[in-house]
């Protein structure tokens, strides 16, 4: 696969942001550990190395390396923060700690014409404690920050770059520009990751995967697992059957909008099973939330493998698991990212379940898989609805998740959704440039306080609103909505949802919170 980029992985919160903007320009990448075997990069063959930041200072016992084999590749080398003082001590020259440290946003000053970066002026986003001090012999200082007489260096000779700043956020204005540089002018890459070409792939692979095997889907009615299911749908046709499970902790009126957008637009045969009575009971008294979701992972399983002995047992189950799943649920062996949740899609299933996954999205991020959607033909209003966890409406009712409470929510949310869908913000494909909301819900709190209705007291629940603009789903910035808006949500739902008394507003960017409060 000489065309495509691998990105070693050394801890940095950002690095899959990397990835993102790198499948952004149509050029396939994948992340590797820092210490993955030299075998693994030599099959997949890349065209070049870009190196990660990270939280380790290169001089700590035991701090991840550079493997030799990297330079001795030939290939073209990108080094960002860590990956940059990681090539100056690999490379002889000379990292120290800094004298301030360097956070949050800088000027940088880029001298003399050079491959990678513009000249002149421009922002960037510093994360930093070390700084390079000496440059590796053969290499040319490119730039410089007011903390960091070496923010960027490179050798025009080797290919070899180096960057003390963070391109890959969007803090950094022209880093895009960057990074187009390094793949298109320094690694002279071709745009070869389309719509097209995944599908292609995703099929052949779900082919040499399945085989002449009977594969079951677990079709959700989200955006994830129906381009999963058509995915799988158009590889292997009559082999797959779709199955629904109707677990009641879907939105308001989802159940029914699932079954007949799959059966009637998308002609994809589905069996619909009405299991809300087993995930009530399975959930009776829970309020820890990774416990809810390993229940109701457990549950789907167990009512897909019951419903899987009605069809001649399939050996496959079709998941709609995405990035953003792999690298939230990823466990420390696997990633040197820290662990914040586990995900239904990943961290939810049971261990000794009978199926094997079929995972056609694993390595996609959300934009990608609409992307794809709109590929295969699926509906634009299915497209982009709002995002909605795995675990449904388990984890965003705080506390116990009974019939009740969960009946409580789906109104406060069909509310908050409605008004926003009146006012433009949701359930759309966003014009060039439109602002846009990337996910808004209701979540139920197990907080009661007290409230007059009518000249009598109330001691009801309260609802949080939350709502987000986003780019990537890893970082969010709370939404500001208009305050006529959200009264407007507000006087609704208290008005209209019983036993709730109290609407507050979610302002928490992530990080330091998640999106999601479970």
């Amino acid at each position: 696969m000489k065309n495509s980029i691998a990105i070693l992985d050394y801890g940095s919160q950002y690095t899959q942001l990397i990835a993102r903007r790198v499948r952004e320009m149509e050029v396939y990448c994948e992340l590797f550990p820092w210490d993955v075997p030299q075998e693994t990069l030599h099959a997949f063959d890349p065209a070049g190395y870009i190196l990660s930041g990270g939280p380790s200072s290169v001089y700590e016992q035991n701090a991840p390396a550079l493997q030799s084999f990297v330079l001795e590749s030939g290939l073209p080398v990108l080094g960002i923060c860590y990956g940059m003082q990681l090539l100056t001590l690999a490379l002889g020259g000379k990292v120290a700690a800094s004298h301030k440290k360097e956070y949050g946003l800088t000027d940088l000053e880029t001298g003399a014409a050079n491959p990678l970066l513009p000249t002149g002026t421009q922002t960037v986003w510093m994360s930093h404690g070390d700084r390079v001090e000496e440059l590796p012999p053969g290499f040319n200082a490119l730039a410089s920050s007011p903390n960091s007489p070496i923010a960027a260096m490179g050798s025009a000779q080797r290919k070899i770059y180096g960057l003390q700043f963070h391109p890959e956020v969007h803090h950094t204005p022209r880093g895009k520009e960057i990074l187009h540089n390094f793949l298109f002018d320094i690694c002279t890459l071709r745009t070869e990751w389309t719509p097209e070409n995944i599908i292609v792939a995703a099929v052949e692979r779900v082919r040499a995967q399945v085989g002449a095997e009977q594969v079951i889907s677990a079709v959700s009615g989200g955006v994830d697992s129906t381009v999963a299911t058509m995915l799988v749908h158009r590889a292997v046709g009559s082999q797959l059957r779709a199955v629904f499970v109707d677990t009641g902790l879907l939105r308001q009126g989802e159940a029914n909008l699932v079954e007949n957008t799959l059966r009637q637009q998308l002609g994809i045969p589905l069996t619909r099973v009405n299991a809300s009575e087993l995930f009530f009971s399975s959930l009776k008294g829970i309020s820890e939330p990774e416990e809810k979701r390993r229940i109701v992972g457990a549950k789907f399983i167990a009512a897909f493998e019951h419903e899987a002995t009605r069809s001649g047992d399939p050996r496959f189950l079709v998941q709609g698991t995405i990035y953003p799943d792999v690298v939230e649920s990823s466990a420390p062996d696997r990633s040197q990212a820290q662990r914040i949740k586990s995900h239904h899609n990943v961290g939810g299933l049971p261990v000794n379940m009978k199926f094997t996954l079929v995972e056609p999205l694993r390595y996609l991020f959300k934009d990608e898989v609409r992307r794809l959607g709109e590929s295969l033909g699926i509906p634009a209003e299915l497209l982009w609805r709002q995002p909605f966890p795995g675990p449904g409406l388990a984890v965003r009712c705080l506390g116990e998740v009974t019939p009740e409470r969960v009946a409580r929510l789906q109104h406060a949310d069909a509310i908050f959704t409605a008004e926003l869908e009146c006012a433009g913000l949701i359930n759309r494909k966003p014009e060039p440039s439109a602002a846009r909301l990337a996910q808004a819900f209701a979540a139920l709190l197990p907080v009661r306080s007290v409230g007059v209705m009518g000249d009598q007291r109330t001691y009801h629940e309260t609802i949080v609103l939350r709502a987000v603009t986003s780019d990537d789903f890893m970082t969010a910035d709370w939404a500001t909505l208009p305050p006529e808006l959200l009264g407007r949500v507000a006087n609704r739902i208290v008005n209209e949802v019983p036993g709730i008394n109290r609407v507050v507003y979610d302002i928490t960017s992530k990080p330091p919170a998640t999106i999601e409060w479970e």
